[in-house]
């Protein structure tokens, strides 16, 4: 059976290849009959001089002409000579780069931090206009293809051309133009590849045409280009919640937390990216240009999530409340489940707990994230040494969160017919769960026979759930900015003044069907699981204990397609809401060169103003529910000086020093005035619209060497000092703005996004790259070793923030989240006569990922070091064509997320020291191999 899948999967790549073939094969022919000469020269068993043979020395020279020649410090990542970036997606790309580091999902790159900040420090734009992210502020980077960039430029030392929110950096997607080739261009790429896991499949291609043209009065340049990424995938995953149990009060409980809840998340996926991109550039003469372009792009995780979660807590309130140490000897049979109670012999790592509840999920979604920004600019040079720049913007992003259905499946209350699971947890690689049945004698509870088909116990319907949510943010930017370049002081002054306004939107909209009650159940074809299965097991690798079958998709959408038509959706008024942001902006910069370096200096205003609607809901003390429309407005002028000195030490060697300000605001979900109220609890959750931005002040100094003919070596510190640091946190709510119906709110506890405390990140940089080729030369060694290069870069962090204290807790110093103590990258290449072969390996520490507010959540969450080893191979075969090969994840390294208790439980008074070993999140993807074909005309 296996020979016959292979024979398939040949036939398929086949039959694709040879598809590719015949799309290309006519443009190869029209681009030969266009440049006969070249297409001769390849015939004529002469040697021929190839461009873009070697891509690597081709946008690293790029790279480093760019970085050289700025005011400011920036790092590159450019297109060889041919306008071809080697990776899928911008965050892949940008991983690379130093000062750099990257977050993963499903071992795919998303986030990005700079210098050890948070992602939300880090903003994006296309060709200097900013972006808003689909998801909001953090902005991700998987759903922009690289295909649509001629270079990316990481600005690290933030100048006052840029928004205020940029704190540790601005990704700036430098979009390709038809003038950056000479006439008719085209080049694309097609490929087919496989992940490990099951065997599944990977298509990627992308085609950039392009050409200038005379229009009598100028030139005009049209690019038109596409790309197409898709990748199918299966994950082995284990999950486990950690808790502090109220009623573990044994002799040592304040250094122990228990795993209430264990679960596998098996995920069927099929991710895609995708995007379509045009571009005008018209230039009447030398001195104007007027630019139309447009970008549309789409990112879309087709997801089948099979969750079996196992409740270990389910039956926490049998525990005994007593203090006194008892006797822990290991027990057959027992009077409750066990959970959390060390008389049984249980530990947190390892034990038995009997009759839980399977809380198993079947879930579909269906995620699309996209981004459609379209933008129209002018450049005009005039007499005098003026120039004007006009930029109007707009985009849509969009973030549509929709599960298709999702359908949970219980155990019954019966104990007999639910499992005993043994647990060990003492490797936090990995979570062994064994099954067994229920035994009950006597009104004592004892494991019976082992089971490894985990759909051989009962699990009826419990629930179904449809929802169609979507955010959509409609944002809209015109820019003017106006410079004069004159003599100053014996140098060469340009200076700059600039006005800016954005506005954008965000609304979310959630609507759902919620389906409970055997009968409802039934109509919409849902019963036992066992009716659900389909006839694929598990794809994964990793051992479970327990052996299942995928849930049925086609079944799913048919249970989907019932509920449409049996009930309507309600709205979800919890989670929707509205929020406007406009930002009126002016600037004013000036910019000194001298043959020594230059001086950058200038200051930045903005007037933020926030306006917010949505809904909170009460639920009093007698359990009615109520709601009330709730709006909010706030508005505040910021400033943000900043100071660049560059200077030349030699033609060479460069000094940079730099002062910069930024404001990173709260996102747009966290500032919404949705608030969930309970008259019982007396607590409050939700928005907080009148969160203030979390202010940065930073500090570089760095040294680069553009090392003669081909080589870098640079070397920089930074530190920037925080103020009302954003976090979610609990604390009184203080205000009596919901007080209603005669009830005071302003006592009750308040969880949300909070400001409180400040601190100070701090770091150093070093990168280095050299080709080996002058250096062979020099010492007379064979020409074939010139080929060798290296590429390295390191980065350095500490950072420190306090937390305030609250309830019992007290302050305590927390890391920035997103910050790593170390990360480096380092690369190996060959490339010569055509071929070109890169090795890169990268990796990064552990972070903080989330502040734990109480011990009921365990703990801070930390994602675990991380490391990724890619290869990559190409060969020129002549001056149109080229294959590639790319093997990615080689190292195969699960990406782990765990809580440390010891921050918390020492705030509260007692001791704890750091530990790695509470595993949240454990996943492993699968190497992945992809070939293809490039081409260029």
């Amino acid at each position: 059976m296996t020979s016959v899948f292979t024979a398939r999967r040949a036939m398929r790549s086949a039959r694709f290849a040879l598809l590719c073939s015949a799309m290309f094969l006519p443009m190869a022919t029209q681009a030969a009959k266009a440049n006969p000469a070249a297409a001769d020269a390849a015939d004529d068993g002469q040697s021929i001089v190839v461009q873009g043979a070697r891509p690597i020395a081709e946008s690293e020279a790029a790279a480093l002409k760019v970085q050289q020649l700025s005011d400011s410090l920036v790092t590159v990542a450019a297109s060889d000579a041919v306008g071809r970036l080697p990776d899928q997606n911008v965050a892949q790309a940008a991983g690379r780069l130093p000062g750099v580091a990257v977050e993963r999902d499903q071992g795919q790159a998303r986030y990005i931090s700079l210098r050890g900040g948070p992602k939300n420090w880090t903003t994006l734009s296309f060709d200097g206009i900013n972006v808003v992210s689909p998801e909001g502020r953090d902005s991700r980077f998987d759903s922009v293809p690289s295909a649509i960039a001629g270079k990316i430029i990481i600005n690290k030392a933030v100048t006052p051309e840029m928004p205020g929110e940029t704190v540790s950096g601005n990704v700036n997607i430098v979009t390709r133009s038809a003038f950056d080739f000479n006439g008719l261009h085209i080049n694309g790429k097609a490929g087919y590849g496989q992940q490990e896991y099951g065997g599944r499949p990977e298509y990627e291609g992308s085609l950039v045409l392009s050409n200038r043209f005379n229009v009598g009065e100028g030139e005009l340049g049209v690019l038109l280009s596409g790309s197409y990424y898709q990748r199918d995938m299966v994950t082995d995953n284990f999950e486990n919640d950690w808790e502090n149990v109220s009623q573990d009060k044994r002799p040592g409980y304040a250094g122990r937390i228990w795993a209430a809840e264990s679960e596998n998340k098996l995920y069927r996926l099929t991710r895609k990216n995708w995007s379509v991109s045009g571009r005008l550039d018209y230039k009447p003469d030398d001195r104007n240009t007027i630019s139309l372009r447009s970008i549309y792009t789409i990112f879309s995780d087709d997801e089948a999530r099979d969750n079996y979660r196992f409740d270990m807590d389910d039956k926490q309130s049998q525990l005994s409340n007593a203090s006194a140490a008892c006797d822990t000897s290991v027990k057959t049979a027992y009077a409750t489940s066990a959970y959390a109670d060390i008389c049984s012999g249980n530990t947190p790592t390892r034990g038995t707990i009997y009759g839980i509840d399977i809380r198993q999920r079947s879930t579909l979604r269906a995620y699309r994230q996209s981004i459609f920004t379209n933008t129209l600019e002018g450049s005009h040079e005039f007499d005098g040494g003026w120039k004007l720049n006009w930029a109007g913007n707009y985009t849509e992003s969009k973030d549509d969160r929709s599960v298709v259905g999702e359908v949970g499946w219980d155990s019954p209350s019966t104990l007999t017919a639910r499992p005993t699971v043994s647990y060990d947890y003492t490797n936090p690689n990995i979570s062994t769960l064994n099954l067994y049945t229920t035994n009950s004698s006597g009104g004592l509870l004892s494991a019976g026979t082992r089971v490894t088909d985990i759909d051989t116990f009962t699990k009826p319907a419990s629930s179904f759930t449809l929802l169609d949510a979507i955010d959509m943010t409609r944002a809209y930017t015109g820019r003017l900015i106006l410079s004069k370049q004159t003599g100053f002081l014996g140098g060469n002054l340009t200076l700059k003044a600039g006005f800016q306004y954005d506005q954008r939107t965000k609304t979310a909209n959630e609507m759902q069907i919620s389906v409970s009650g055997a009968s409802n159940l039934a109509a919409l074809g849902l019963s036992d699981y066992s009716t659900f299965l389909s006839n694929q097991p598990f794809m994964g690798k990793i051992a479970m204990g327990y052996t299942f079958h995928y849930f049925d998709t086609a079944k799913m959408r048919d249970a989907s397609n019932k509920a449409r038509q049996l009930y309507a959706r309600v709205p979800v008024t919890d989670n929707n809401y509205r929020v406007r942001e406009q930002v009126y902006a002016g600037f004013l910069m000036g910019t000194l060169r001298y043959d020594w370096g230059s001086i950058l200096a200038g200051v930045r205003l903005e007037n933020i103003t926030n306006t917010g609607n949505a809904v909170a809901t009460i639920t009093s003390t007698t359990g009615a529910v109520s709601t009330r429309d709730l709006s909010a407005k706030s508005s505040q002028l910021l400033a943000f000086p900043s100071l660049h000195l560059n200077y030349n030490v030699d033609q060479t060697k460069k000094l940079r020093l730099s002062f910069t300000t930024g404001a990173a605001r709260a996102d747009y979900d966290q500032m919404r005035p949705n608030v969930v109220i309970s008259d019982t609890n007396q607590a409050i959750s939700g928005g907080n619209p009148a969160i203030k931005p979390e202010r940065a002040y930073g500090v570089d100094a760095y040294f680069e060497w553009y090392m003669r003919p081909s080589g870098f070596l640079m070397a920089g510190l930074y530190y920037k000092k925080v103020e009302n640091v954003l976090y979610t946190s609990v604390r009184t709510y203080g205000s009596d703005s919901l007080n209603s119906g005669g009830v005071d709110r302003s006592n009750y506890t308040f969880r949300g996004i909070n400001n409180a405390g400040s601190g100070h990140l701090m770091g150093l940089e070093v990168a280095f790259q050299q080709s080996l080729e002058p250096w062979t030369q020099k010492a007379g060694l064979p020409d074939w070793m010139g080929g060798f290069g290296i590429n390295a870069n390191l980065m350095l962090n500490d950072s420190s923030v306090t937390k305030a204290a609250y309830d019992g807790f007290a302050a305590r110093k927390v890391r920035l989240p997103n910050t790593s103590d170390m990360v480096y990258n380092l690369g190996g290449y060959y490339e010569k006569y055509g071929l070109t072969l890169r090795l890169q390996y990268q990796y990064r520490s552990k972070w903080l990922d989330a502040i734990g507010d109480d011990l009921s959540s365990g703990g801070d969450s930390y994602w675990a070091a991380d490391d990724e080893m890619d290869f990559s191979a190409r060969y020129q075969i002549n001056k149109r064509l080229s294959i590639y090969f790319d093997a990615s994840n080689l190292l195969n390294q699960p990406g782990r997320r765990f809580v440390d208790p010891s921050g918390l439980i020492n705030a509260s008074g007692g001791s704890a020291g750091f530990s790695q070993n509470y595993t949240t999140e454990w996943e492993r993807f699968g190497r992945r191999f992809t070939g293809g074909v490039r081409f260029n005309f």
